[in-house]
C-alpha cells in the first residue's frame, strides 16, 4: 500500500532527560523508538510506504540513523510546537493524504492494520484510548454522530484520550493546513484540527485501539512501560 507518513521528531524532549532526540531513545528489544515506529509502518504498508521526519534538535543523528528517510527541517524547533513542524511537513508532501505520528509513541504494530480500510476510504481519524483520562493528556469529546468534536488537554468531559498517531485525507488536508498556519506557535496540532472541525466542517473519527498498546514516552517511567510490550 502506498502512502505518505510522517513522524514529529524536532523536540528536545527534555523531560526525559537524555542527550539525544526523544525518537532515538533505546528500547529493551535493542531498538530505537523510532526504529519501532519504522518498522510498523514497513510491515502494515510495505516497502512503498514513504517516509518524512520532522527534524530539528540534534537533527543529523536522526539522518545519520535513518539516512532512507526524507526529511523537513523545523529550525524553529526551541520557539515552535508540534503544529508548526506538522505544517512544515504537510506543506511538503504534496496534495496525498498524510498518516503521521509523534516520534516519541510506542505502540502495536497492530494499530495502524486496523487504519488501513480507514485510510483506504480516505477518512480522517485520530487514535483514541478510552481505557483512562489522564489530566495532562490531550483529551477528546465526540459530536452526537459520533466523530471527535474536541480535542485538547483542556478539554472538560473527555471520552478518552488521543494517543498521537492521525491521519488527515486528501479532501481535508487543505482546510487543516490554513488552521495550521493560524495556529500560535505553542499550539499543539490537535488545534489545527479542533478548528478544522469546528470551523471547516472536517469530520474525524475516534479510531479506538483500547486493546492495543501505545504508550507516549515523556518521562523515564513511560519508557519502563514501554518496555514491557516490545
Amino acid at each position: 500500500m502506498k502512502i505518505q507518513t510522517v513522524i514529529l521528531a524536532a523536540g528536545m524532549g527534555s523531560r526525559l532527560g537524555r542527550s539525544l532526540p526523544k525518537p532515538l531513545t533505546e528500547l529493551s528489544d535493542g531498538r530505537s523508538i523510532m526504529q519501532q515506529q519504522h518498522d510498523n509502518i514497513r510491515a502494515a504498508f510495505g516497502s512503498a510506504a514513504r517516509i518524512t521526519t520532522v527534524v530539528g534538535y540534534r537533527a543529523e543523528t536522526i539522518v545519520e540513523a535513518f539516512p532512507q528517510a526524507d526529511y523537513v527541517h523545523n529550525d524553529r524547533y526551541d520557539q515552535t510546537n508540534t503544529s508548526k513542524s506538522l505544517l512544515r511537513a504537510l506543506q511538503a508532501t504534496g496534495k496525498s493524504g498524510v498518516l503521521w505520528m509523534n516520534g516519541d509513541v510506542v505502540f502495536d504494530p497492530r494499530v495502524l492494520g486496523r487504519a488501513i480500510s480507514l485510510i483506504e476510504r480516505e477518512q480522517s481519524f485520530v487514535t483514541v484510548n478510552t481505557s483512562k483520562v489522564s489530566d495532562e493528556e490531550v483529551k477528546y469529546t465526540l459530536s452526537a454522530d459520533g466523530a471527535i468534536a474536541e480535542l485538547s488537554k483542556t478539554v472538560r468531559g473527555g471520552v478518552g484520550e488521543a494517543v498521537g498517531i492521525n491521519y488527515i485525507s486528501a479532501a481535508d488536508k487543505k482546510a487543516f493546513i490554513r488552521q495550521l498556519t493560524r495556529v500560535d506557535d505553542q499550539d499543539y496540532f490537535e488545534r489545527g484540527l479542533e478548528l478544522a472541525i469546528a470551523e471547516d466542517g472536517i469530520r474525524v473519527e475516534a479510531m479506538d485501539i483500547s486493546d492495543l498498546y501505545a504508550v507516549e514516552v515523556d518521562f523515564a517511567e513511560d519508557l519502563e512501560r514501554a518496555n514491557l510490550f516490545v
